[in-house]
């Protein structure tokens, strides 16, 4: 698989790897299909689950190595990582001030963002795609990293890291299809606007790594810009939308669950 990979362009590589994230998302959207509802416990756990996958993926495959790449740099060891930490974690706080959404569950009464008259299901969808965005620049820059030839970035941890972000899509695209059919929604339509909120992973993916080949000095900064915004979707979102109906120690012991096989494949992959 890494030899297959390896043939192609990095941007190419990117997508690729985005294009299976989002067809995880899908997957996890087509249970619409299957049943109308599916089990708080079950879908807390898989939150949970997902909210370890991010946070793994955040320190193991992001900002680890932006700290080892910032060693030699002109500049203190410690800044490249906490200033693009702290950049990704405040852009993503200013695109939720400003982008109409609404949280998983949530009345429509405690939508964020500008006001809008844009019906339930947009501001639905808007929520999880906003969350999207990182993960897919995430992977894109670490395939772009891998491409500048830096030890500290590989191929098989960039793989690593689309395999990670893959397998919490699932939960994410139950999480946008579910509600939707429980309200009335179509099977069909409820699959494609499941599926839809993680359009916008591929065309991040290619961002990433495209941004980093240009600028490969950046490419410290990108890595914990990256993992900035993935932890703020997990503080902001994901962990509290997982605990918010009494399943505490289920998402929990589902987090505890994804951080480790996140750490497994960055271990064992990169």
């Amino acid at each position: 698989m890494l030899t297959f990979i390896s043939q192609f362009h990095p941007v190419l590589q990117a997508l690729l790897a985005t294009l299976f994230t989002w067809g995880v998302t899908a997957l996890g959207a087509a249970t619409v299909f299957t049943t109308r509802n599916i089990s708080r416990k079950v879908l807390d756990g898989l939150l949970g689950f997902a909210g370890g996958v991010m946070i793994a993926a955040s320190f193991f495959s992001l900002l680890l190595p932006a700290i080892e790449l910032s060693q030699g740099m002109a500049v203190p060891l410690w800044l490249p990582a906490v200033a693009g930490f702290l950049l990704g974690a405040a852009t993503m706080r200013l695109i939720d001030f400003i982008l109409p959404h609404l949280h998983m569950e949530a009345p429509m009464s405690q939508a964020e963002g500008l006001a809008t008259t844009w019906e339930r299901a947009v501001l639905l969808i808007l929520a999880i795609t906003l969350h999207n965005f990182p993960e897919g620049l995430a992977v894109g820059v670490a395939f772009g990293g891998a491409a500048a030839g830096i030890e500290a970035t590989t191929v098989a941890g960039a793989v690593a890291l689309a395999v990670g972000i893959g397998l919490q899509n699932f939960p994410e695209g139950i999480a946008v299809a579910m509600p939707l059919r429980r309200e009335g929604m179509s099977q069909s339509r409820s699959f494609w606007y499941g599926q839809l909120s993680a359009i916008v992973e591929p065309i991040a993916g290619m961002l990433g790594a495209a941004a980093v080949l240009v600028m490969r000095p950046i490419l410290p900064y990108a890595l914990a810009f990256a993992a900035g915004a993935m932890i703020f979707v997990v503080v902001e979102e994901v962990i509290p939308s997982s605990q918010c109906e009494g399943h505490q120690d289920i998402s929990t012991m589902g987090a505890i669950s994804g951080f480790a096989v996140m750490m497994l494949l960055d271990v064992a992959l990169g």
